[in-house]
C-alpha cells in the first residue's frame, strides 16, 4: 500500500505547508535523502497551546502536538517531493520538548510523531531518533519535530 493509499484509509489530510518564521526553507533534498527543517504543532496559521511540557502543558497533550508537528512535516515533503510515495524509509526523527524544570517525560511526547510516521510508512516508518527537552522553542511551542527520509528518484 501507497503512503497516498494509506493517508486516506487512515482519514488524514496532509495540511498545507507552514511558511517557514525565519530565514530558512521547509525541505532540502540532496543525495537520495530529504530534511525538514523542525516544524512546530501548528494548525491553520496558530499554535493550539504554548507552554512547557510538564508544566503549563500535559505529557498526553504534547504527543498529540507532536503527532500534529510530524503531520506538518509530511506536508512539507509532500509539497517539495510532489507525493509521499517517494518516501523510501524515515531515518531519523529528532524532537524538541520545551520541559519544565524536572520533566523527564521526553520520549513519550515524541511518540505522538514516531506512532504517526507507523501509521502512515509502516515497517519503513521506523526511524532511529533523538527526543530533545529544551527550555524554550519558537512561538512558545511545547514541540517542535524535524524529519530525515530517504527518497526515491523523481
Amino acid at each position: 500500500m501507497t503512503a497516498t493509499e494509506r493517508l486516506a484509509e487512515l482519514g488524514i489530510t496532509l495540511p498545507p505547508v507552514v511558511p517557514p518564521v525565519a530565514a530558512y526553507v521547509p525541505v532540502v533534498v540532496e543525495g537520495g535523502l530529504a530534511w525538514t527543517s523542525g516544524q512546530l504543532p501548528i494548525v491553520d496559521g496558530q499554535l493550539p497551546q504554548t507552554g512547557l511540557v510538564g508544566g503549563d502543558v500535559t505529557a498526553d497533550e504534547a504527543a498529540g502536538h507532536a503527532r500534529q508537528a510530524a503531520l506538518n512535516a509530511l506536508g512539507a515533503l509532500a509539497a517539495e517531493l510532489g507525493s509521499l510515495d517517494r518516501v523510501a524509509r524515515v531515518v531519523k526523527v529528532v524532537g524538541f520538548v520545551a520541559s519544565a524544570p524536572g520533566f523527564t517525560g521526553q520520549p513519550g511526547v515524541i511518540n505522538g510523531a514516531s506512532a504517526l510516521l507507523g501509521e502512515v510508512f509502516g515497517a519503513a516508518g521506523r526511524h532511529a531518533r533523538s527526543a530533545v527537552g529544551v527550555a524554550a522553542l519558537p512561538l512558545g511551542a511545547p514541540v517542535e519535530v524535524e524529519l530525515v527520509v530517504a527518497i526515491t528518484p523523481a
